[in-house]
């Protein structure tokens, strides 16, 4: 699969002041790292507080991002949870013409066995049309995909074709790489470990920050995949800053207030989030001013 080679990003949902969605922004950022070279999008994701978007509202932001896409770059969509029944139902009943895979967390909240995570990614991909992109976030989900399931679904299941691994955990990924089949895509969802994990055999990254610096960003990714270790780093260094900045209050208050900064679209935030403090807007400003 390698149209998911390199950088993807997990798009936000920009909100006017009244905190309907901003399309005119949306359709903005989405031309601005198409242009910039992002290789992939991935729509209804964390980062685009997709737990606080309608249904409704999920079918718009989807149009806007076709629309505005207009076929130049793969398309990768959010559908997972905890109650396995739903997710196949959303699955079938989603409109899926022009998504190319789609992106499932692991259960949240509630806490399954390592046999349950499997049950429940073997129930998907039994009805899902497209490839799916497994997602281990524990930081998030309360529970830790081990390799040992992440492999075995990956051995089990052909459409299974990678994982978004997010638990910062060097060693795991490791694991993963070390162990997986040939075709499998190990995909980072940490952006401060990704470059150092394509070096080790990685397929790419799905970034944050990659969506407010999408030129920098995917050309650090880009020399990584090259094996091009020393200036692949040097972009490493000048985004360091900035990478641990956005994640240091909530994802994503932290990129929005990247891209209030950038002029693309506001901060703004629904609850439960709240938006950036003062204190981090400002990092963020002095950030984006030695970025620019």
């Amino acid at each position: 699969m390698t149209k998911f080679l390199g950088t993807g990003v997990a798009l936000i949902t920009p909100f006017k002041t009244d905190l309907s969605i901003d399309h005119n922004a949306l359709a903005r950022i989405v031309n601005y790292n198409i242009d910039q070279g992002t290789e992939y999008l991935v729509i209804c994701g964390t980062t685009a507080e997709s737990v606080t978007l309608t249904k409704q509202e999920k079918k718009d932001v989807i149009a806007t991002i076709k629309k505005a896409n207009q076929e130049r770059v793969p398309l990768v969509l959010g559908i997972g949870g905890n109650n396995t029944a739903e997710v196949i139902e959303e699955l079938e009943s989603t409109d899926l013409n022009g998504i190319d895979a789609i992106l499932s967390v692991s259960p949240y909240y509630t806490k399954p066995t390592q046999e349950g995570v499997y049950q429940h990614f073997k129930a998907i991909s039994e009805v899902s049309p497209k490839p799916i992109i497994l997602y281990n976030v524990p930081g998030r989900t309360a529970s830790n995909m081990l390799p040992a399931t992440t492999l075995r679904l990956a051995n089990d299941f052909k459409n299974i074709i990678g994982v978004k691994e997010a638990g910062n955990n060097v060693g795991q990924y490791l694991q993963l790489l070390k162990d997986k089949p040939d075709d499998f895509l190990i995909i980072s969802g940490d952006d401060d470990l990704a470059l150092g994990i394509v070096l080790a055999g990685g397929a790419g990254v799905i970034s944050v920050l990659g969506q407010a610096f999408p030129k920098e960003f995917s050309h650090m990714i880009r020399l990584g995949l090259e094996g091009n270790a020393k200036e692949a780093y040097a972009i490493h260094f000048k985004l360091m800053d900035i990478t641990a900045q956005i994640f240091e209050e909530n994802n994503p208050a932290g990129i929005k207030a990247v891209f209030e900064e950038l002029g693309l679209a506001r901060a703004t935030v629904r609850l439960p989030l709240v938006v950036a403090t003062e204190g981090l807007k400002e990092k963020v400003k002095k950030s984006v001013a030695l970025l620019k």
